[in-house]
């Protein structure tokens, strides 16, 4: 397979001389040129921006339906929800950084999860899904998928047995996050690899908090990766967008499919934005990582702070997981107080760095009280055993901290103040 910044990926419709990467460039450089096209009127080494929704193209040359096209990123581009050239970058970049031969961009990250499950499952199917995900993956699973007739069953993956005691003969898919939102537990994506593959399963996981400066799932045997484009990737707070990223032949037919039928095409501008987010991704993160990590081991010994959860600290309970598996132990901070809605209260009044919102991954430091109750109950049904064993690790909820690029001292004033008295 020929390296994903080629011209093979662009076209005949992208005719302007590419950056020239060689193939042995290293991720600092794939995010920063993989795909680049160089502008050929302007010769412009910053991408531009394709707005228009149609294309020229020459008679006998394209079509007007997507049935029975194979692969749709080979043909011409024509429209702008089927294929567009400023999203084509974006798609050829975050492949190249994930080590992936094709990816697909979507609006925003669950629709990215919408088109994968809707892809690779059918009528009939049976789908295990980590019983720790994302809230919208979480919910359109428990209550979207079964409407399909699609069976799901939630699973804490990080449990020795517990995958392949819940496989199944028609079990399709496997989906995961690592770390998991908001508590921060990891899943060993070799081991679930491994196991699923010997059943016959794909492996998907959810990557949003490690971005690809931490792990590169695929490296590891997992077919799918899937980011929210949102969160750190782009890092600046301005921009919704999702995508899987994955071998072609797995990515061509959820083009054909959920990329044309499901409507949830990216806007260029969002792409154009997401792109220049990459341009600083792992400086960005690099920073980012530094001062969670600093942040993370002063809560440790903060006497308002009743447990800290960060991969980055001995007391991780996956630590040596993390330290296999991670290349940096992410931005993200799980933090327990001892009365959460009164602590809630009063970060939200005392705060005067940190912002106290919900999502993450932003170039500003973001702080939430997620509740146990929350979390659980407006995602899975799960078992009391299961409720058990979640409270046993997340106790009745906690904070989840995203870690920006201010300086790390003025974060940990701030802290301390508020949580503080």
């Amino acid at each position: 397979m020929a390296p994903i910044y080629s011209e093979r990926l662009h076209m005949n419709c992208l005719k302007a001389p590419s950056s020239g990467l060689p193939q042995s460039a290293l991720p600092e450089t794939l995010a920063l040129d993989a795909g680049l096209i160089i502008d050929p009127a302007t010769r412009a080494i910053q991408p531009n921006i394709s707005m228009s929704v149609n294309n020229q193209v020459i008679p006998g040359e394209g079509a007007f339906s997507a049935a029975g096209i194979a692969d749709i990123s080979q043909e011409p581009f024509t429209y702008a929800r089927w294929l567009n050239p400023t999203v084509r970058a974006l798609e050829t970049r975050m492949a190249a950084l994930e080590g992936g031969e094709d990816a697909l961009a979507f609006a925003t990250g669950v629709a990215a999860i919408a088109g994968m499950f809707l892809t690779v499952l059918k009528q009939g199917d049976h789908l295990i899904i980590g019983d720790v995900t994302y809230a919208g993956a979480a919910e359109l699973a428990r209550s979207i998928l079964p409407d399909f007739g699609i069976e799901v069953t939630p699973v804490n993956l990080s449990v020795p047995g517990a995958l392949a005691a819940a496989l199944r003969p028609n079990t399709r898919l496997v989906h995961c996050e690592s770390p998991c939102n908001p508590i921060l537990r990891l899943t060993d994506l070799a081991e679930v690899a491994r196991i699923a593959h010997a059943h016959g399963a794909l492996v998907s996981v959810d990557s949003t908090l490690a971005t690809p400066v931490s792990t590169r799932p695929l490296s590891l045997g997992v077919d799918l990766v899937v980011h929210s484009l949102t969160k750190f990737i782009n890092g600046h707070g301005d921009a919704l967008g999702g995508i899987v990223v994955g071998r072609q032949a797995l990515i061509a037919p959820m083009r054909g499919r959920a990329g044309v039928y499901l409507g949830a095409a990216m806007p260029a501008m969002n792409a154009w934005l997401i792109l220049r987010g990459i341009d600083t991704l792992f400086p960005r993160m690099r920073q980012i990582n530094a001062t969670a990590q600093r942040l993370a081991e002063f809560l440790e010994t903060h006497s308002g702070v009743t447990r800290v959860i960060y991969p980055g600290l001995a007391s991780h309970p996956q630590r040596q997981l993390a330290e296999r598996q991670m290349d940096l132990p992410g931005g993200m901070i799980f933090f327990q107080t001892a009365d959460p809605p009164f602590m809630a209260r009063q970060l939200a009044a005392r705060l005067r760095v940190m912002h106290y919102a919900f999502s993450l991954g932003h170039q500003r430091s973001i702080v939430t009280l997620l509740d146990t109750a929350e979390m659980t109950g407006g995602t899975y049904r799960l078992t009391p055993e299961q409720l058990a064993d979640y409270r046993t690790y997340a106790g009745d909820g906690g904070f989840r901290l995203s870690v920006g690029l201010e300086a790390p001292e003025d974060l940990i004033r701030d802290l301390d103040q508020a949580l503080s008295g």
